[in-house]
């Protein structure tokens, strides 16, 4: 019985530690973060995510607080039924938004937990992007609403799994040097490229006297 007790709770230990989809370049210089099954819709955390995909974690963060405050507004680009045009997408290209405040909450928690990290190994918050950040369909919450004629129709929720990870990156690459643009020949010069080449070969070709 002592072995099965602890089998099981190696399992839940297990279960507990987070296996991110993806490893930062530097393991030193990132800082990691992530939420199981919060409780806000997937399809609003999934914009609200590529919204703030490269951004840096405080720019983000004021990011999020503009569209908490309807400053700012989250592009969509997938999960596009049913939306009204606003003005305020013209800015992404396109002319669907939203503001979900609580896929925002969601996200700022995340990134000032990231922003703690950083503190604490003594990372510079300043240098640190969102090089990966993902969204996953959690298990659907199962609850009932009643219906006419005494009928039951389902009423489930949408959570989500969420997980980032930023990173600083000082790589300082060079610039190329940028290629020397050939001079466009007529193909009047060409030609006479051509016959100025032949006849020095006939001249070098022919016995001297």
């Amino acid at each position: 019985s002592s072995r099965v007790l602890w089998t099981l709770a190696v399992t839940q230990l297990a279960r507990m530690v987070k296996v991110y989809s993806r490893k930062p370049q530097n393991a030193e210089k990132a800082v990691r973060s992530s939420g199981a099954n919060i409780r806000v819709h997937f399809k609003n955390t999934y914009e609200t995510a590529n919204a703030i995909r490269g951004m840096k974690l405080k720019q983000a963060r004021g990011y999020l607080k503009d569209v908490m405050a309807h400053k700012q507004a989250v592009p969509f680009f997938r999960f596009t039924g049913g939306l009204s045009r606003h003005a305020q997408a013209k800015r992404w290209g396109t002319n669907v938004c939203r503001w979900p405040v609580k896929s925002c909450k969601a996200l700022l928690t995340l990134i000032d937990n990231a922003l703690a990290n950083a503190k604490a190994k003594s990372l510079d918050e300043s240098k640190l992007t969102i090089n990966h950040i993902q969204v996953n369909q959690a298990p659907k919450g199962r609850r009932r609403t009643y219906r006419a004629h005494g009928r039951i129709n389902a009423f489930m929720s949408n959570p989500c799994h969420i997980e980032l990870f930023a990173e600083a990156r000082e790589t300082n690459i060079e610039k190329a040097a940028a290629p020397a643009e050939a001079k466009k020949r007529s193909v009047r010069v060409l030609r006479r490229l051509v016959n100025g080449a032949s006849a020095t070969k006939a001249v070098a070709a022919a016995p001297s006297q």
